[in-house]
């Protein structure tokens, strides 16, 4: 079968980041572009186009005149800018004007705007006269200077003006030579200058929003991870959904759940053999007991029985360990002290034949509990059965409920040491090398406890003897 392939986690990153920052730099643009047209601006550079106009229409009649004829250009660029003005001279004295010349430009400059190639001329921000652009330009004519602007008072205009203007000199060295060394820091801090804002800008929005975007782009694997977090030996079966997760991750994800289905599998076989081991043994150790039985009474065959009675209980329990694989549906709520009440029915007649008395104390409050019955019985039954056989042969076993869902199980006997509490619930632990006992009753009890979201611990106390104390969840 296809697997859906995925998308790459790096790509939606790039993706995303990149049409956030072009939105940015576009919603830029576009707000600027509003605020000039709003303002409805008149770059100054149109002085220097009017020049321009003027410099390819430049001419001499055939008396050597200067003239400016009309040429195309010139009659469009006056169709656009009505008010324009120029003043053309030559180097013989000969001038031509047109336009409204303001009367600060029909002035002799001087020789320093003579002998200047190019120059803006303004005036102060209060000074209504207007900027000009003059050039030494050449022509048709020869060579002429040529002032134009394209009004007459700066109170003609009607809007914003922009000026925009860089020129960039290089040091230069005695021999005209250009010098770098002086100029490359120089030229390194415009840049910096120019463009550390727009770093800046950018570098805010990425890691004010890299973040969320993140975290959208995971939100699929933290899914996965959520459902990974709640597998456990119950649901060792389940596989953990790889649609929603990056394409860098998923072969992550695919290698856990080939690594759960082998874990599953591997587990099953071993369960399956415990269990037709424990199936196998129970015939012929029936067999033995039964000729045991048969034998004299004589302390042999007494031994004898005794082993033969330590395998059988091996068995079961390896058979009850069989139970831990219940699936959860098979639970049902019931009355707590029903279902203790029978077990410790079926265990009194066990415990008197052992030297034994058993008590039972029902809860003064009814406490219900959804649990799988047999399990629950079965991890009772372990308890009881460790207090017959570590009780010391002697006093009173009881077992006690109370309203909040705790069992106690309690014997009158040693007890279990405190250095020993933990050590016991693990499994083939036995306090006591030859005692009856395999050392799986209390680890299969805790198992089952757990599976219920339960607890199990050995209380700690004055009293004579062991107790212990199996919580289960009460249900409201």
């Amino acid at each position: 079968m296809k697997t859906a392939r995925t998308g790459s986690l790096q790509w939606i990153l790039v993706r995303r980041l990149i049409l956030l920052q072009a939105a940015t730099l576009l919603i830029f643009i576009v707000l600027c572009a509003a605020a000039l047209w709003i303002a409805n601006p008149r770059l100054l550079i149109d002085n220097e186009a009017a020049v321009a106009a003027v410099r390819d229409a430049v001419d001499r009649d055939k008396d050597g005149r200067l003239i400016v004829r009309e040429t195309e250009e010139l009659t469009a660029f006056r169709d656009g800018f009505p008010n324009v003005w120029y003043i053309v001279r030559d180097g013989g004295g000969q001038s031509v004007r047109a336009g409204t010349v303001p009367d600060v430009y029909a002035r002799n400059f001087g020789d320093l705007l003579g002998e200047a190639d190019h120059a803006t001329i303004g005036f102060s921000e209060d000074d209504l006269r207007p900027e000009a652009y003059l050039e030494k330009a050449e022509t048709k004519a020869g060579t002429v200077q040529i002032i134009a602007a394209t009004r007459s008072s700066r109170g003609e205009t009607d809007g914003l003006e922009v000026n925009i203007s860089a020129t960039i000199d290089v040091a230069r060295n005695p021999d005209g030579s250009r010098n770098w060394e002086k100029a490359l820091p120089a030229l390194a801090v415009i840049v910096i200058i120019m463009l550390l804002p727009i770093v800046l800008v950018m570098g805010a929005t990425t890691l004010v929003t890299t973040p969320a975007v993140v975290r959208r782009s995971f939100a699929g694997l933290v899914d996965t991870v959520r459902q990974a977090a709640r597998i456990d030996i119950g649901t060792r079966a389940m596989q953990l959904p790889v649609k929603q997760v990056p394409q860098e991750i998923a072969p992550l994800v695919h290698a856990f759940n080939e690594a759960l289905a082998r874990l599953a599998q591997g587990y099953d076989r071993h369960n399956r053999f415990l269990t037709d081991a424990a199936h196998e043994l129970r015939t012929p150790i029936a067999i033995l007991r039964t000729r045991a039985e048969l034998l004299k009474q004589e302390p042999q065959s007494a031994r004898l029985l005794h082993d033969i009675e330590r395998l059988s209980h091996l068995a079961q329990q390896l058979l009850d360990h069989q139970l831990l694989d219940r699936p959860a549906d098979q639970r049902e709520i019931v009355d707590l002290d029903d279902l203790v009440s029978r077990v410790a029915a079926d265990f009194a007649p066990l415990a008197i034949e052992a030297g034994y008395d058993l008590a039972f104390e029902p809860s003064p409050d009814k406490a219900f509990v959804e649990v799988n019955v047999l399990q629950i019985e079965r991890a009772l039954a372990n308890l009881v059965r460790n207090a017959i056989e570590h009780g010391g042969g002697s006093g009173t076993i009881t077992i006690a409920i109370d309203g909040t869902g705790g069992i106690e199980v309690r014997d009158e006997g040693p007890g279990i040491p405190e250095e020993e509490r933990e050590n016991v619930f693990e499994p083939f632990y036995r306090l006591q090398p030859q005692s009856r006992g395999a050392g799986l009753g209390l680890n299969l009890a805790r198992q089952i406890a757990l599976l219920h979201d339960g607890t199990i611990r050995i209380l700690t106390g004055s009293w004579r003897g062991a107790r212990i104390r199996m919580k289960l969840p009460v249900r409201s």
